[in-house]
């Protein structure tokens, strides 16, 4: 190993193989911004970074409004407006649909609930021969039931979040 790393350096020269391969202009930095054009940093008295190559990627910045700011929800330019009655139609016939969805939701809560009885599910026919199988249907009445509830919760701040009845 030794000798191939003379002949390595006898061919390629002993400053060739110590000098880094993608050799990167002087990067400076003006406060969060970073450049590679000297008469810029000079103009703005940036400093030059030392030590290691620098990489910067460009993100996004958010649309409209300060920086930091949340930006409302609101249409693009371009949406067609909506009466204000049509919406309170649209608002009207959305909360129905989340107040139907969400009986059926806690109905079927009801019926998970009946039929988990706290852990302790009715055993069937099968089951009481074979124990293995009452554990996983409880264990799977039991996941039902955490779903079931999350359902509910989850409409119910659908509900929440639309705008309030007049």
């Amino acid at each position: 190993m030794k000798h191939f790393f003379l002949v390595l350096l006898s061919c390629l020269g002993a400053g060739a193989a110590l000098s880094p391969a993608n050799a990167q202009d002087r990067i400076y930095r003006c406060g969060n911004e970073y450049t590679n054009n000297a008469s810029v940093a000079k103009e703005r008295g940036c400093k030059v970074v030392e030590g290691g190559n620098v990489t910067v990627v460009e993100g996004t910045r958010p649309a409209g409004g300060a920086a930091g700011a949340p930006k409302s929800a609101s249409s693009p330019p371009s949406a067609p407006r909506v009466d204000a009655n049509d919406q309170k139609a649209r608002d009207a016939d959305a909360r129905a649909l989340l107040q139907s969805e969400l009986k059926k939701a806690e109905a079927r809560v009801a019926e998970i609930k009946a039929e988990y009885n706290d852990g302790a599910p009715q055993r069937n026919a099968l089951e009481l021969r074979n124990p293995q199988k009452y554990m996983e249907r409880t264990a799977e009445l039991k996941a039902a039931l955490g779903r079931a509830e999350a359902d509910v919760a989850g409409i119910q701040r659908e509900i929440e979040r639309l705008p309030p009845v007049r």
